[in-house]
């Protein structure tokens, strides 16, 4: 790597990592206005609020960083241009492939950089954030593990093994305690069914009466639980696709695959993660013709306009054919690919006519 090279990737990083700064210190504002609404609900006060902030910021970060390029490189390589840097450049022998390579460079540098964070810390603390959010919301004690979601209700000790789709819970075993903290009563049931106003319809019921001399066994085909244990309690451990990492995408979607259910969602997700890398580059090149080909006259105000409005629309463009691909089932790689292509058709058309 020669001097040049080295000065304009070093330019880049510290012009993106400024912008993604900014970028998470916006969205994490509006984040905390929202949840202010929730402000004394349970135990949630400020301090969880917080910690929910820095929980969700990796995530944050690492859905901010093809924005965050685009922005920094736009800034930084309109500030070369207006300061003369690049035509200095490029009489030293510098070529605009060549200041196109060291934006690259920096490209795959903020690349591993979001791949680690996105891929070895936001979805588990993204989970996390939701665990710290509905704890501290509900009087429940809630844990987390591969056996089920386990909850604690005054003497009461629930396990739930599984959520649906529709919201039901399904292999419920609820365990009650006496004063002394012995066993009294276990209760399975095959299938829960919210009903409003705190009860819950059990159904296909087995309950042990536990005591020192005896246990005894009753069966029912239905009961209602009176129960604060509330439904958005149980989104917790709801399979979510934004908070899985690549492997745990395979992984679900094999698993989804086997037992012959719908995987499309997280097949999409999947191949989005795997294209997030594409699309940072694209947004670095994007920024090239727009500084080489624009006049030395614009100020940061107008380039900074230009990358806001070519990030939003990229965004919204993915997000519109990311939910169409969803509705009518098309090819999940096609999906998450085809936007990011076409935007770097038009960056290499937009290169070779400032070229030409």
């Amino acid at each position: 790597m020669n001097v040049l090279t080295g000065y304009i990737v070093r330019e880049i990083l510290k012009g993106s990592f400024v912008a993604v700064l900014l970028l998470l210190t916006l969205f994490n504002l509006f984040t905390f206005s929202d949840q202010l609404k929730d402000l004394g609900k349970g135990h949630y006060g400020l301090t969880e609020i917080f910690y929910y902030l820095a929980l969700t910021s990796p995530s944050v970060f690492y859905e901010l960083m093809p924005a965050a390029a685009l922005l920094g490189s736009l800034f930084i390589l309109g500030a070369m241009g207006n300061n003369r840097e690049l035509i200095a450049m490029r009489a030293a022998g510098l070529s605009i492939m060549g200041i196109i390579r060291a934006v690259m460079l920096a490209g795959g540098i903020l690349v591993v950089i979001s791949i680690a964070i996105g891929e070895f810390v936001a979805p588990d603390a993204e989970r996390a954030a939701q665990l710290v959010k509905v704890t501290a919301q509900n009087e429940q004690v809630v844990m987390n593990v591969k056996y089920g979601l386990w909850l604690r209700e005054g003497k009461k000790f629930i396990n739930v093994r599984k959520v649906q789709d529709d919201g039901s819970l399904a292999d419920i075993s609820i365990y009650e305690l006496d004063d002394q903290r012995h066993l009294r009563y276990s209760t399975h049931a095959d299938k829960a069914v919210f009903q409003g106003n705190q009860q819950w319809k059990l159904e296909q019921i087995k309950q042990s009466d536990v005591s020192l001399q005896q246990m005894t066994v009753n069966s029912q085909n239905e009961q209602i639980w009176q129960s604060t244990v509330a439904p958005d309690l149980l989104e917790i451990v709801v399979v979510n696709s934004h908070d899985l990492s690549m492997y745990d995408l395979a992984m679900y979607i094999d698993f989804l695959k086997d037992n012959h259910q719908k995987s499309h969602e997280f097949e999409l997700a999947f191949w989005a993660r795997a294209v997030n890398p594409l699309v940072v580059f694209v947004m670095l090149l994007v920024s090239a013709p727009f500084v080489i080909g624009v006049k030395r006259g614009v100020n940061v105000g107008a380039r900074m306009m230009i990358g806001v409005v070519i990030g939003m629309g990229f965004n919204i463009i993915d997000k519109i054919v990311g939910h169409l691909g969803l509705i009518y089932d098309f090819n999940p790689p096609f999906i998450a690919i085809a936007p990011s292509l076409t935007v770097l058709a038009l960056a290499l058309f937009a290169l070779n006519r400032v070229q030409a």
